[in-house]
């Protein structure tokens, strides 16, 4: 149903210089004319949220209804928050008015990709820095979870309970949660022990959420961080060939590796399938991961890293020699 409350260009355009000036924090919208207009931009003098947030103190009003759209992760493309203010003492026609353009000034309207959460407000002090904070504990505690939800947070207690070597339960959450692998993907990953490339990238489709080829590659260790994506997250299976201590050696590494600047939904849905591509590669594909490796910068990814993993540096201990008693010689 629609409100006959639309977007004004002027907002639409003041929310897209937001999203591209990182010298903004946010901006104000309210409605004029049965219209969503563009009020005023907050600055970003701070690299910290929330000493950002004692502006809106002095731009919002105790008996005016106002949008405020918040860049809250700077390194996120999906990092901005979208706060409905409607005041108890606002007139009541302007609390309908709002009400019926939440639909309007719904983030999809902006771009659904940006807004990684939405919430409430009706004081000032909602969105102080103590009372933004409160507000977002209430919104993780008390709000329900959706079924995403819910399958993230039992992914995260599984994983914790894999990470502690519960090899039967980090088998369990691979088969119940893990998307589909495709053909190609599978077929790479099976004839990586003996195929002339020596690298297989997998990316997850998050629309159609399944597991895909990104490449297939020969790669020497040097170059192996610049053949992994900087912008997105990714599964990366290398069959690591060297020479050490006159054996010719090619064991198998898992690198998982996830770009700050990944967007928020891409960093919980490759962190939260990663249990299951590795189950599925070791018992689907018959490969056997010697290492498992994670970066947030695919360069921290490097061969002298690599040559660390695989063979720490022993440290020599020089042995103690007890001193002679006094009289002896």
């Amino acid at each position: 149903m629609q409100s006959g409350i639309a977007v004004s260009r002027e907002l639409q355009q003041a929310f897209n210089d937001l999203v591209d000036s990182p010298n903004q924090r946010g901006i104000l919208a309210g409605i004029e004319q049965e219209q969503l207009v563009f009020r005023q931009s907050l600055s970003s003098e701070s690299a910290d949220f929330f000493s950002d947030l004692p502006q809106l103190a002095s731009l919002l009003k105790e008996h005016e209804a106002a949008y405020v759209l918040l860049r809250r992760y700077p390194d996120a493309s999906d990092g901005f928050v979208a706060v409905t203010y409607v005041p108890d003492t606002a007139p009541v026609r302007q609390k309908m008015l709002f009400a019926l353009s939440r639909m309007t000034l719904d983030p999809r309207k902006l771009g659904l990709e940006r807004f990684c959460y939405t919430l409430s407000a009706t004081t000032k002090d909602d969105l102080t820095a103590d009372g933004f904070r409160r507000q977002e504990r209430h919104e993780m505690d008390q709000a329900p979870l959706t079924q995403e939800e819910q399958a993230l947070e039992s992914v995260k207690q599984a994983e914790a309970e894999a990470s502690r070597g519960t090899s039967a339960r980090s088998g369990h959450v691979s088969s119940a949660l893990s998307f589909p692998v495709s053909n190609d993907a599978a077929a790479a990953l099976r004839t990586l022990p003996e195929s002339n490339q020596n690298l297989v990238l997998l990316r997850i489709d998050v629309a159609t959420e399944t597991i895909e080829l990104a490449a297939v590659a020969i790669v020497e260790p040097e170059q192996l961080g610049g053949a992994i994506s900087a912008s997105e997250p990714r599964y990366a299976f290398y069959r690591y060939g060297h020479d050490y201590e006159g054996q010719h050696l090619a064991p198998i590494a898992f690198l998982y590796t996830c770009p700050s600047g990944a967007k928020i939904k891409e960093r919980m849905v490759y962190a939260s399938s990663r249990a299951g591509v590795i189950s599925y590669a070791e018992a689907e594909a018959d490969l056997k991961i010697a290492k498992r490796l994670e970066a947030s910068d695919p360069s921290e990814i490097t061969a002298a890293r690599l040559q660390q993993e695989f063979h720490p540096v022993k440290e020599e201990r020089s042995q103690f020699s007890r001193p002679k008693r006094p009289g002896r010689k």
